[in-house]
C-alpha cells in the first residue's frame, strides 16, 4: 500500500512541475520551450502518413466513393446573369426574350440551394481533404487498416488521458487567477499603475489558457496591432478568438451581460478594466450601444474595442456580412484575419448544436489549435462613402488577407429566415436580364414589318406584367 501511496506521490510531483515549470511560468513571460512546436511537428508526419495510407487504401479498394472536392454539388463559377445569357445563347430558346423554360432553370437553382446552398454550408464543420484521426467531416472516409486502428486508439489514450487533465488543469488556473488578480487590481485606485497591472493580470491569464488549448499561434504583420482608441474588427469562427487575440495585446470587450461563472468573470474583469458589457434592454437599443462605444473610443487612453460584426461564428470558410454599426462609431478600425488549421481540429462552434461546456469539452480533446493571425493596415471612412460600404471594404480585404470566400450574405440566417428584400433583389436581377435582352432585339428588328410589330407588342405585354 506505500508503494502504491509512494508511486501517487511521484506521479502528482511531477505533474505539478511539468503544470508549473515547463508551461505556466514560461506562458506568463510570453516564452516558450519548443515543446508545442516539437509536438506539432509529430503530428504534421502521423497525419501525412495516414493520408498517405487512406490513399492507398482507396486504390486497393475502388468500389471506396472518392469525395468531392466541392461538396455535394459541384457549382459553376459564373453568376446567375452569366448562366441566363449563357443559357440564351446556347441556341435552345427561339429568340433572345423571355421564355417559359426559364422555369426550369430556376426549379434548378432552386433544388441545389436546398441541398447545398451557399449560407447553410457555412453553419457546418469545414470539409477535409483528408481523415485528421479525429471526428470525421466527410462520409466517404471509409477505408480503415489496422495500423491506422492502432494509430487512432494510442490517440484517443493522449488525448482524453494526458492532454485533457492537463488543459482542464490549465483551464482551471487560468480562470482562477483571472478572477482573482482582476479583483485585487479593481480595488486600486485609477492610475497608470493600474492599468498596467490589468494588462499583465489579463495577459498572463489568456496566456495560461492558450496554452491549455495546445495553441500554436502565428502573428503576422505586428506594426499594423489595434492601438488605443480605435476598433479591432476580426472575422469571428469560435469564443476562442478572444484568447487568441488576446495572447499578443489586451482588448476592451464588448457584449451582454451574463449570469453564472461567466457573469462572475465579467464582473471581476470590469473592475479592473473598462470593458464594455451591456443589459439585455441596452442590446437591442441600438442609439445606447453606438453612444456608449463612441464614448470610449473617443478616450484615447482606452484599450482597443474589439468588435466580431458578423455577430455570429462562421465555419472557418468564408467572411459573412458585416453588421454596418461597428462602422458607425468613427476612429480608426483595425482589420484582422483569423484562420485555423483544420488539420488539428475543428474550432468552429455550432451553437445550434454544441452547447458552450460540449464544444470546450471537444476543443480539449483535440489533437491542437493551430491558427494565423494577419494584423492588416488601419482603414478609415473615406469621403462620399456610408457605413455599409465601408464595413464592405474592411470585410472584402479581411477575406483576401485569410484566404476566405467573401460572402454577402447575413449570418442571422442562422436562425432566421430569408428576407424579402434578398428575395426581391433576385426577382429584379432576372428582370434586368431580360430587358435587356429586349433592349437588344429592338436594334437587330426593324419595326416596320408585322413580326416586328408583333414581337414589340409582345414585350411591351410583358413589361407590363412585369
Amino acid at each position: 500500500m506505500e508503494e502504491l501511496w509512494r508511486l501517487a506521490s511521484g506521479v502528482f510531483q511531477v505533474w505539478v512541475f511539468v503544470v508549473l515549470v515547463l508551461i505556466m511560468l514560461p506562458a506568463m513571460f510570453g516564452l516558450s520551450l519548443g515543446v508545442t512546436g516539437i509536438y506539432i511537428q509529430i503530428l504534421v508526419q502521423i497525419l501525412e502518413w495516414a493520408t498517405v495510407r487512406i490513399q492507398r487504401g482507396r486504390q486497393e479498394q475502388p468500389s471506396v466513393p472518392v469525395p468531392l472536392p466541392n461538396g455535394i454539388i459541384e457549382r459553376g463559377a459564373g453568376s446567375m446573369e452569366d448562366e441566363l445569357r449563357q443559357l440564351s445563347d446556347s441556341g435552345s430558346r427561339a429568340g433572345r426574350r423571355f421564355c417559359l423554360s426559364d422555369v426550369l432553370f430556376f426549379h434548378r437553382k432552386g433544388v441545389e440551394s436546398i441541398v447545398d446552398d451557399q449560407v447553410t454550408q457555412r453553419f457546418s464543420s469545414e470539409e477535409l481533404a483528408s481523415w485528421n484521426l479525429l471526428t470525421r467531416t466527410n462520409q466517404n472516409f471509409r477505408y480503415i487498416s489496422l495500423r491506422l486502428t492502432v494509430i487512432w486508439g494510442v490517440g484517443v489514450l493522449v488525448r482524453y488521458c494526458v492532454l485533457f487533465p492537463l488543459r482542464i488543469t490549465l483551464a482551471i488556473i487560468g480562470l482562477t487567477w483571472l478572477v482573482m488578480g482582476t479583483t485585487v487590481v479593481g480595488f486600486l485606485p485609477q492610475s497608470s499603475v493600474k492599468d498596467w497591472l490589468s494588462e499583465v493580470v489579463h495577459l498572463t491569464c489568456y496566456r495560461i489558457c492558450a496554452r491549455g488549448l495546445s495553441a500554436t499561434i502565428r502573428y503576422h504583420n505586428r506594426e499594423n496591432k489595434p492601438r488605443k482608441g480605435g476598433i479591432c474588427v476580426a472575422n469571428h469562427t469560435t469564443p476562442i478568438d478572444v484568447v487568441i487575440l488576446a495572447n499578443d495585446g489586451c482588448y476592451a470587450m464588448v457584449g451582454q451581460v451574463h449570469g453564472g461563472l461567466l457573469g462572475v468573470i465579467q464582473r471581476s474583469m470590469l473592475r479592473s478594466c473598462p470593458h464594455v458589457w451591456f443589459e439585455r434592454s441596452e442590446m437591442k437599443d441600438r442609439h445606447t450601444v453606438t453612444s456608449r462605444l463612441r464614448d470610449h473610443v473617443a478616450a484615447k487612453t482606452k484599450l482597443p474595442i474589439l468588435i466580431f460584426p458578423e455577430g455570429t461564428c462562421i465555419n472557418n470558410t468564408s467572411v459573412m456580412m458585416f453588421k454596418k454599426g461597428s462602422f458607425e462609431i468613427g476612429g480608426i478600425i483595425y482589420p484582422v484575419a483569423i484562420k485555423y488549421d483544420p488539420r488539428f481540429g475543428d474550432a468552429f462552434w455550432n451553437s445550434s448544436k454544441f452547447s458552450m461546456v460540449s464544444y470546450l469539452l471537444r476543443m480539449m480533446t483535440s489533437w491542437a489549435i493551430v491558427v494565423n493571425v494577419w494584423y492588416l493596415p488601419p482603414m478609415t471612412l473615406q469621403e462620399g462613402e456610408d457605413a455599409a460600404q465601408f464595413a464592405n471594404r474592411v470585410k472584402s480585404a479581411i477575406a483576401r488577407q485569410g484566404g476566405l470566400l467573401d460572402l454577402a450574405w447575413d449570418g442571422g440566417l442562422k436562425r432566421g429566415k430569408v428576407k424579402d428584400t434578398f428575395k426581391e433583389e433576385q426577382q429584379r436581377l432576372y428582370s434586368s436580364v431580360v430587358m435587356g435582352y429586349q433592349q437588344d432585339d429592338q436594334s437587330h428588328v426593324s419595326p416596320q414589318s408585322p413580326d416586328a410589330a408583333a414581337a414589340l407588342d409582345c414585350k411591351r405585354h410583358h413589361h407590363k406584367s412585369t
